[in-house]
């Protein structure tokens, strides 16, 4: 419930095409959210989570690198520091894993929904970690964002598990780190490379795991399971290019439409759609994301303009 925000690493960047951006994030969350129905409807034919990990990550490798070749050339997957994308793999398959787990264990919207949360943990750990200046608006966002959660996951009506609860916050967590660790990596890595590595560098530990945890399936089976890989894959690369052509400001707000696209699917494989508290605590946490990477966006921008003034005043 993944979302990169590297920007790629070249002498200029390209025109923006906003309108392309846009449709290459909305495809990405069709995708996206196919692969997590599929990752649901896999886990009730008993495929166990390190299968769907390691078929997510091995079937989507030849994806990667096919989509790689076809637009940058091979040259794109290059890269002189393996020790960042190393650790970052470790972080995204613990993130990952707990994601699936979410997504076995509650209702679709009400995992997607939760997993929309990731940007209030980011503002968190920016300012703890980074020690990056977060002023009372954007805590006051933080706050919303949380009381969505609150109001959406009800503790005391009980009508989805606890344990599912703790473990779709535990991946938003995850997915927050790993935005803190690809703001860092995006000073020497290009998107492509960064999806190639952490692709690739996921499938040995995983097939060491599969030793204990691999079994035959069905035809069925394995046809849900290639699909699901290929649909990850396609999503990663489609959210990672859509910034390449307009800012995360324009192209992030496409990222809640996933909540619409896991209520239809819902719907369309087990016949439940959202309660009313779900679509409140979606509003208020899809406000506090917005608001949180609009601020960030307009911060940016007038820092930007500074930087600028101050130059041409040295000149």
């Amino acid at each position: 419930m993944t979302s990169s925000s590297a920007t790629t690493a070249s002498s200029g960047p390209p025109a923006e095409r906003p309108l392309y951006a846009i449709g290459l994030r909305l495809g990405a969350v069709v995708a996206l959210s196919m692969m997590w129905a599929l990752v649901k409807l896999l886990g009730t034919r008993d495929v166990h989570l390190v299968e769907l990990l390691f078929y997510r990550q091995a079937f989507a490798v030849p994806v990667v690198y096919a989509w790689i070749v076809w637009t940058t050339g091979p040259r794109g997957i290059a890269t002189n520091r393996l020790d960042l994308h190393v650790t970052r793999t470790f972080v995204g398959l613990t993130s990952m894993a707990f994601n699936f787990g979410a997504v076995m264990l509650l209702p679709l919207a009400e995992s997607t929904t939760i997993g929309f949360s990731a940007p209030i943990f980011a503002t968190i750990f920016s300012a703890l970690i980074l020690r990056e200046a977060t002023g009372i608006h954007r805590w006051i966002a933080v706050l919303v964002g949380f009381a969505g959660v609150v109001v959406m996951a009800r503790p005391d009506a009980g009508h989805f598990p606890l344990f599912g609860l703790v473990i779709a916050i535990i991946a938003a967590v995850g997915v927050a780190t790993i935005s803190i660790i690809l703001r860092s990596m995006a000073r020497s890595e290009t998107p492509s490379a960064i999806v190639f590595w952490f692709t690739l560098l996921s499938v040995p530990p995983l097939g060491l795991l599969m030793l204990w945890f691999g079994q035959g399936h069905d035809p069925v089976t394995w046809a849900l399971i290639l699909a699901m890989g290929v649909c990850g894959g396609i999503a990663q690369l489609l959210l990672t290019n859509a910034l390449k052509w307009a800012r995360v400001v324009i192209v992030m707000p496409m990222d809640y439409s996933a909540i619409v696209w896991a209520a239809l699917l819902g719907w369309l494989f087990w016949g439940t759609l959202p309660i009313a508290s779900t679509w409140l605590g979606a509003g208020l946490i899809v406000a506090s994301g917005l608001y949180i990477v609009l601020r960030e966006h307009r911060l940016g921008r007038i820092a930007t303009l500074r930087a600028q003034a101050d130059a041409e005043m040295r000149e």
